[in-house]
Formats: structure tokens, C-alpha cells, sequence
């Protein structure tokens, strides 16, 4: 592709009406010269010659003569006492601002350089890297000259290197093209694009750079020629037969060969576009017929067309691909397209530099993404061509601004050891830890910015060196989330501060949940279970699942209870489950059951469940104690029929209906109720207030209060109060409109029969 041609409207813009005369640079370099003209740059050039070849380099590209004075104001800067104040007075604020800003750029760069080297050894730190300082050069350059400035003094120094036969130290050759070259093509800037690659190839890879040119067999001022040759031949042929169109060439430079043939494994003699010409018309009409005049002049080459209008790339690119030889045999890439394909191939998604960045994948058609590329790729159609009005209008700008466009700013600054980090406007040491590492960020308690200790809530500026101090162990401050404070501007560095809060209540919950457990464990005899085992036979997936809900309060101990109360035929407990004698106001006689079919066995009420008339009952013959009384959904009773089936019998309540509360002689049954309350003060005396307004008896009372993860005995002030009564009735179903009563009391979540 044409690159070259890409420039020579800009440089056009760029020389029409500058406004300014040589005579300012002529000022500059004399200011400049008896502080430059002895000193020599840490390269080994003398600082003026520097200073002129760069200053040479921005006049070459139609630079505006305030640019070009600037090559030799920000070199003389460096051996000013107060730099910016004395350009200022002399040459004005625009100048001043320059002379910061790059002087700022240069330290950036040079510290940059030192991270290549530490991470050279990890190609996907060193990628990493590289883009980052990529990124670093637009955005921390408020003023996109700077930039101009930059990439003129480095290829001033390339030359310098090569023309003095002078070894090119490997860091810098390998930052011109990995960081410099790129740049300068996403700004459109070819000439010094292609010249940074070329002797960046030649310093890193002397032998195949010599071996490449050897075998292309021209000298370059040659192939100029002959692309030029043919551009203007098949303009004016196009011209003949009333095309309108523009016809830009250029042949393809050293490093661009090599990487195209390193990239799609190709010889060079299949290298179709060492040159190059690009045909730009009106209509969609016009590229096919200039193809097919192309075709008539020149003989095509099989299987070298591509037809990316009537199927264009996914990236949306369009334009016609040919490849043709000349009149001296050689072949001749053409590329046809309208103004329109053209705008979008140079400007939009599929721009130029998208694709070629991309390395040997970019062949394949690789899109530019990202927001941050396609606002560069937005400034490309416009930054050069703007210089002029920039320099025009910095000093006097309408707003008495800048004059001159920026970025959205990121933050570029170093690692101790020359890495750089890249964060988000406002970061501070804080954001910067967490952006190194989330476990030095958990830890970081002080900061050196630029060797000198500062509050962490410290705004981070670019370039400056940050070096944390970090404790071995602990967390973060709960003040980092308070924003009034100021120490996390970062949304990341306040996710991962919450993550660890979070973290630590979850396992303080746990914690709590597992003594709860422990203790209930203690008090059932029961130490020895596996509590894996125990969360499993609950339905957990674990034991930590279990503590967690009941270190909630979401979930109750007595399920844990009920669980580990073995069957009552296995321990034989119908011993400890006899029926206390039930009163009777005249004669003392028990409430009777009768087994059915049998008279006179003894029969005795369980306690696990409490039966009382009208619960449907059940009986289960023990051994040697007669027959056992259970309610139909025990739960231990399932269990006892689950493993002797045979020993379950019928039975009933004596007596037909049960006697009313107040009837003489009416036999009473032990009834328990559960209470859950929120815990308060006379919550008891309002529980005990129902069960006399309804006159029943209570026999027993059994409290609890989990109050700081354990339970303790109830005092007043704990969060949930467990009650148990044992009531004696002689009719169970009284108890619904007492439990519905008991639910209405301020505070009670739950009330039931046990």
C-alpha cells in the first residue's frame, strides 16, 4: 500500500499560510547556540547538531516554523537555572509549555526504557509494557506537538548513529520500533515512520537487513523513481480517457518487506508490492473501469486479485486489489477505491496502521478496538493538519487556552524497579498498590512518592516513582471506602477492599456458627461426629455451609437436636418416658388409653412428643415397660416403625371426648410449647399473661438468649430469646388460639407445639 502518499496532503495543509517567517527560527537557534555548541548528548551527538537535524526533520514534514524553533529551545532548557520561566519571557507561554511538557516526556521515556530491559526476558510483560508506553506518549502529551518533537529528535538520533558508524545501544533501537514507528503511523506520519523502521531493523538485524537489500538489487533513490515512473504514466493514461482520479506510489521500504515476508512466510520474489500504487476515484463505476484499463495496459498476475468491494472484510474495508507487472517485467501492486473507501481505510476501523500494527495476525484483517484507538484514530484525520492553526492561536486562543487538543488523561508512573503502571485520573498510592498486586494493596500502610513519604490519600501525578510501604500481614482500613477521605478513586481498588470486608464477616459468621455447633455437640455427648458428616445428613454441602446459616440465626440448633436423639426401642428410653401422673380434682386418676383388643397393659405417654387428647395416637410395645404412647407424626416414632414395624399397635383416647378445662375430675396431659422472640425486656411476663388468661397451667419454664454467638442464660439484653413451656391440658386443641394469641405478642417470630 501507498503509505507515503498519505502525508502530502497533510504536509500541504500544514505549509499553506504558516504565518511566521525563518526569522524565528533563526532567533531560537541563536539563543540557543553558545549554551548548545560545547555540550554533547548522553548519545555521544553534539547537542546543536541534535538540535539543527531535528529541527530539519520538522521543516521536511511542513512543521510550522514556532514547531521547529522548539527542537532548539527544549534542548538549550536543559542547561537553563529556570527553564520554563526564561522561555517564556523570551519566546512566550506556547514555547514554555513545550519545553515542560517534553522535558517531562523525556524522563518518562528514559525510565521507560530501563522497564524494557527489566522485562525483557518475559515477552508478555514486554508487550505489556510496550503498549503501555505507547499509550503513555499520547496521553501524558497535553500538547500533541510534543509528540512531533519526539519522534524528529528520535530519528535525528538514529541518523546520527548510523551516519557516525557508532553502535546503537540494543534498547534503543528495539523502543524506536517498537514504540516510535508505531507512532508515527497512527499520526499519519510516513516519511519518519518508514525511516525509524528501516534503521531500527538495520541496527537490531544488521546481517538480514544487509542480506535484503542485496537482493533487492536497486538502490532506493530507484525504486522511487520507477514508482514515480509509473504513478505518472498511468495518471496521465487515466486522465486521457476522462477519469478523474489521484494516483499516490511509493515503493515498499527495507523493514516493511522483511516483515511481510516473515509474517506470510513468503520469498521475495512473492512479494508483489515492493511497489506500490494506490487509484482514487469518484464512483464504484470508475475503480472497475480503471481495473480493467489497468489489465489492458499491463499483463496481470494469476490468483493476485481481490475484489473487497463486491466482498468486503469484515472490518468493513473496501477497495480493489490487483497485482500487474510493468513494462520492465517487474510486479506492480495496485489498489483501487472511491474517496469514501479511502476515507474510511485511512481514518475509520480498517485504517491503515490498525491492521499493520497487528503484526503477522494483522494480515488476516485485524479491526482496531478499544476506545482508546479509535479516539487516536479520530485524531489522526486531523492532528498534523491542525498544527498550523495551534500554532497560530496559542498564545491569543479565543478562550486564552492551550491551543492545542488533548487526551482523556490516564496516569503513567513507575514501579521502583521502572515498571509502569497505568491508572485512572486522581489515583493515589492506594490505587496504585492494588493495581500492582491485590495482596500488596490489602497491606500497603505507606507510600514514598518520588523517595518521599506521603499520606496515602496523595493525587498521583504521571511520572513520578511510587514505592509502597506494606505491612507482612493484615488488611485494608474500613476509612478507604469513606470517599469523603479520599483514598480509593478507582472502582476496582474499592471492589477488592470490599471483597475482603466481606471475606472477614463471612468467616467471622462461620466462627460463630461453628461454636454454637460445638457446644450443642458437647452438651448431646456427641464430640466424636465428623461435622462434615453431621452437614451432610442436614443437607449441606459442607460443614462451613452449616455454620454459616446458623452463625445467621437462619437456621435453628433444635434441627441438629432432633437429628442426634437416637430411636427410642434402640436406648430403651420408654424408662426415662414415664407418664407423670396426671391430676385429678377428685379421685387422682390418670387420663386412660386403651390398647385395642387388649385390657389392663400399662401404657405410658412419651415425652419426645407429648401426646395429649384429641392427637391421633399410636403405641409401641417396649420391653418389659409396657406399651409406649406417641403421637401419629412422631418423628421417632416413623423411625421405630421404619425398624420393628410389628411392634406398633392401635390404640385410643379412654373415655370418648375428652372433658372440657373446667370439668371436674377431667384428666390433664404435659403439652410443650416453642417460643421465638426477638429479645426485650417483660417479653416472658407477656408469654406467661396469655397462658393465664387462657387458664392453663404451666409446670415448667426453659429460656434461652443468643446473645454474642453463643447461648447464655436469658438476661434481657440478647438478640433472640428461646422459650420452652410445658403446659398441662385436657385438650390439645385449645393450644391453636393460644399459639395464635402468642404469634400476636410484640417481638414473637414463631410460636408452635413441640
Amino acid at each position: 500500500m501507498p503509505e507515503g502518499a498519505a502525508t502530502a496532503p497533510i504536509v500541504a495543509l500544514l505549509d499553506a499560510g504558516t504565518g511566521h517567517s525563518n526569522a524565528e527560527v533563526a532567533r531560537a537557534r541563536a539563543f540557543a547556540e553558545p549554551l548548545l555548541v560545547t555540550e554533547t548528548l548522553d548519545t555521544g551527538e553534539n547537542a546543536l547538531a541534535h538540535a539543527d537535524g531535528v529541527a530539519a526533520i520538522l521543516q521536511a514534514i511542513g512543521a510550522a516554523q514556532e514547531l521547529q524553533a522548539s527542537a532548539y529551545l527544549v534542548y538549550a532548557a536543559d542547561f537553563l537555572n529556570k527553564p520554563e520561566e526564561v522561555v517564556a519571557k523570551a519566546f512566550g507561554d506556547s514555547q514554555a509549555r513545550l519545553v515542560t511538557y517534553t522535558r517531562r516526556l523525556v524522563q518518562l521515556q528514559r525510565a521507560a526504557r530501563g522497564a524494557q530491559v527489566a522485562t525483557d526476558r518475559r515477552s508478555d510483560l514486554r508487550a505489556e509494557q510496550t503498549e503501555r508506553v505507547r499509550k503513555m506518549l499520547l496521553a501524558f502529551s497535553k500538547d500533541l506537538r510534543v509528540v512531533l518533537l519526539r519522534l524528529a529528535s528520535r530519528l535525528q538520533t538514529l541518523r546520527w548513529y548510523a551516519a557516525s558508524k557508532t553502535p546503537c545501544p540494543a534498547e534503543l533501537a528495539a523502543e524506536s520500533q517498537a514504540v516510535f514507528a508505531p507512532l508515527a503511523n497512527r499520526l499519519g506520519i510516513w516519511q519518519i515512520k518508514w525511516e525509524l523502521e528501516d534503521l531500527a531493523f538495520r541496527f537490531r538485524e544488521p546481517d538480514r537487513y544487509k542480506a535484503l537489500a542485496k537482493a533487492l538489487d536497486e538502490t532506493r533513490v530507484e525504486r522511487e523513481q520507477r514508482v514515480e515512473a509509473a504513478r505518472a504514466a498511468l495518471q496521465a493514461d487515466l486522465y486521457g480517457l476522462g477519469i478523474a482520479a489521484e494516483v499516490q506510489g511509493r515503493p515498499k521500504h527495507l523493514y516493511s518487506i522483511h516483515k511481510k515476508m516473515q509474517g506470510k512466510d513468503l520469498a521475495l520474489d512473492r512479494v508483489f508490492d515492493l511497489r506500490a500504487l494506490r487509484v482514487i476515484v469518484a464512483s464504484v463505476a470508475d475503480c472497475y473501469a480503471v481495473l480493467a484499463r489497468l489489465h489492458e495496459l499491463f499483463a496481470p498476475v494469476p490468483g493476485e486479485f481481490d475484489d473487497y468491494i463486491a466482498r468486503p472484510k469484515p472490518n468493513g474495508y473496501q477497495s480493489l486489489h490487483t497485482v500487474v507487472r510493468g513494462s520492465d517485467g517487474r510486479a506492480m501492486e495496485v489498489q483501487i477505491r472511491t474517496r469514501e473507501m479511502h476515507d474510511h481505510a485511512e481514518h475509520g476501523v480498517a485504517a491503515h496502521w490498525a491492521y499493520k500494527e497487528a503484526g503477522s495476525r494483522g494480515y488476516a484483517g485485524v479491526s482496531a478496538a478499544g476506545e482508546f484507538e479509535e479516539q487516536v484514530a479520530r485524531a489522526r484525520k486531523a492532528v498534523l493538519n491542525q498544527l498550523l492553526a495551534w500554532e497560530r492561536d496559542a498564545v491569543q486562543g479565543p478562550d486564552g487556552g492551550e491551543g492545542a487538543p488533548t487526551f482523556d488523561e490516564r496516569i503513567y508512573v513507575f514501579t521502583p524497579q521502572a515498571t509502569i503502571v497505568e491508572l485512572a485520573p486522581g489515583a493515589t498510592p492506594v490505587d496504585f498498590a492494588y493495581a500492582v498486586h491485590t495482596d500488596l494493596g490489602h497491606r500497603c500502610r505507606g507510600a514514598r512518592i518520588d523517595g518521599q513519604m506521603l499520606p496515602l490519600n496523595t493525587p498521583l501525578k504521571s511520572g513520578q516513582t511510587v514505592e509502597i510501604i506494606a505491612a507482612k500481614e493484615g488488611g485494608p482500613s474500613l476509612d478507604w471506602l469513606n470517599a469523603e477521605l479520599g483514598y480509593l478513586q478507582s472502582q476496582r481498588s474499592r471492589a477488592k477492599v470490599r471483597a475482603w470486608f466481606n471475606a472477614l464477616q463471612q468467616a467471622q459468621t462461620i466462627a460463630k456458627g461453628r461454636e454454637l455447633v460445638e457446644k450443642l455437640l458437647q452438651r448431646e455427648g456427641k464430640t466424636a461426629l465428623k461435622l462434615d458428616e453431621l452437614a451432610s445428613r442436614l443437607g449441606f454441602k459442607g460443614a462451613d455451609a452449616l455454620f454459616e446459616v446458623i452463625g445467621k440465626d437462619e437456621y435453628s440448633l433444635r434441627n441438629i437436636e432432633l437429628l442426634l436423639r437416637p430411636p427410642e426401642p434402640v436406648a430403651d428410653e420408654d424408662e426415662l418416658l414415664a407418664q407423670r401422673h396426671t391430676r385429678s380434682a377428685s379421685s387422682g386418676t390418670r387420663g386412660g388409653v386403651l390398647v385395642v383388643g387388649i385390657d389392663s397393659l400399662m401404657t405410658t405417654l412419651s415425652r419426645c412428643c407429648r401426646p395429649a387428647p384429641p392427637d391421633g395416637i399410636f403405641g409401641f410395645v417396649t420391653r418389659g415397660k409396657g406399651v409406649a404412647i406417641h403421637r401419629a407424626d412422631c418423628s421417632n416414632l416413623a423411625e421405630m416403625k421404619r425398624r420393628s414395624h410389628e411392634r406398633v399397635i392401635a390404640v385410643e383416647w379412654a373415655g370418648g371426648e375428652p372433658a372440657t378445662a373446667s370439668g371436674k375430675g377431667a384428666p390433664v396431659y404435659p403439652v410443650d410449647v416453642l417460643v421465638e422472640a426477638g429479645d426485650r425486656q417483660g417479653l416472658l411476663r407477656d408469654v406467661l399473661e396469655v397462658f393465664a388468661k387462657e387458664k392453663m397451667n404451666v409446670v415448667a419454664v426453659n429460656t434461652q438468649s443468643l446473645q454474642g454467638g453463643a447461648a447464655k442464660p436469658k438476661t434481657g439484653g440478647g438478640d433472640t430469646a428461646w422459650m420452652s413451656f410445658t403446659l398441662e391440658l385436657s385438650d390439645a386443641s385449645r393450644l391453636t388460639k393460644v399459639l395464635r394469641e402468642l404469634c400476636d405478642i410484640p417481638g414473637v417470630r414463631s410460636a408452635r407445639r413441640k
